[in-house]
């Protein structure tokens, strides 16, 4: 049983990495959210490469909020589609799929990215 929120995104996040795992034609795409920063990146588990990322720091935000986010996944998505990833599968790690979560996955839909 979890006794924080740590552990239990820590539980959580084990349990989706059990079932998603980036391929060469299906790459992860993996998030990664602070308090002041929210990061994103594309990862082959195969050859263990980076692929593409992306991070509020690159759109030099000053704040985190749902548009930064939606940004850093537009940003996101144009990197991919620069290194030639269309599809990818998507890695909440252990977050919640909503507010900052779901607008950086809207964003890199609207970027071009299938999920």
């Amino acid at each position: 049983m979890a006794t924080n929120k740590a552990n239990r995104r820590q539980k959580i996040k084990r349990r989706i990495r059990g079932n998603v795992f980036g391929t060469v034609a299906r790459p992860r795409l993996s998030i990664f959210r602070s308090n002041t920063r929210i990061y994103a990146q594309i990862i082959d588990d195969t050859k263990g490469v980076t692929i593409a990322s992306a991070s509020s720091h690159d759109i030099n935000a000053t704040k985190i909020n749902i548009e930064t986010a939606k940004e850093v996944g537009k940003k996101l998505a144009e990197k991919a589609t620069a290194n030639g990833v269309t599809a990818v599968v998507f890695d909440r790690n252990g977050y919640l799929y909503h507010g900052k979560v779901k607008a950086l996955a809207d964003g890199a839909r609207e970027g071009g990215l299938q999920f």
